[in-house]
């Protein structure tokens, strides 16, 4: 006959739930309360924007509608050949004040690796040396190697492969050949979210 185990203690069986029903409302209590506070926020912006003009009348919503309207034309203007010169020279202070610069193009970069490019830009691969059992997820930050100092630059048939950690901002970035690298049915966006937790399980079967 297999012996039973012992049954838990009361007191650990309900810090079990607890730590349960903390993990299960934490994302949603978060996303709510940023929702909240970007609604709030749009709203009052626009009832001050709108109120010297209309008065008393306002109708609920109007500031998410102007959020998106002024980040629609934000998108457009600097689309512009014109807007876009005009953007680099209000970059300047940006690109050339140290520290600034080195933050700000590092922020500028990896925003612009997320925006929307020819899609063989974006790939997620995953990267196994020959030889070795271990692999491991990353994303193709470059497909060539031309235009880069000597030394990268010459790198034939290589590409760029960025492989973020897990629970932290941050990775490394490696030069390998092309063929150790296999395409992954993900987004960059799914990929990056799965790192950001170290790929771990959510427990549902």
């Amino acid at each position: 006959m297999i012996p039973q185990p012992p049954p838990e203690p009361p007191l650990k069986r309900l810090s079990q739930y607890f730590f349960r029903g903390l993990i299960t409302f934490l994302p949603l209590a978060i996303t709510v309360y940023v929702l909240v506070l970007f609604v709030t926020w749009t709203e009052r912006t626009a009832m001050a924007m709108l109120r010297p003009v209309t008065g008393d009348f306002y109708l609920p919503g109007l500031g998410i509608a102007l959020g998106a309207v002024l980040i629609l034309a934000l998108g457009l203007l600097v689309s512009l050949p014109a807007t876009k010169r005009l953007l680099s020279y209000v970059e300047l202070p940006f690109t050339n004040l140290p520290v600034v610069k080195s933050i700000y193009s590092s922020l500028k970069n990896f925003a612009d690796y997320f925006a929307p490019h020819e899609q063989d830009a974006q790939q997620v691969v995953l990267l196994k040396m020959p030889g070795h059992e271990l692999s491991t997820v990353g994303l193709v930050t470059r497909q060539s190697m031309k235009g880069l100092p000597k030394g990268l630059g010459e790198l034939e048939d290589q590409v760029a492969v960025y492989l973020p950690m897990g629970y932290m901002i941050g990775g490394y970035t490696v030069f390998v050949p092309r063929s150790w690298t296999t395409p992954v049915d993900m987004s960059v966006e799914e990929a990056m979210r799965m790192a950001l937790i170290a790929f771990m399980s959510s427990g549902k079967k």
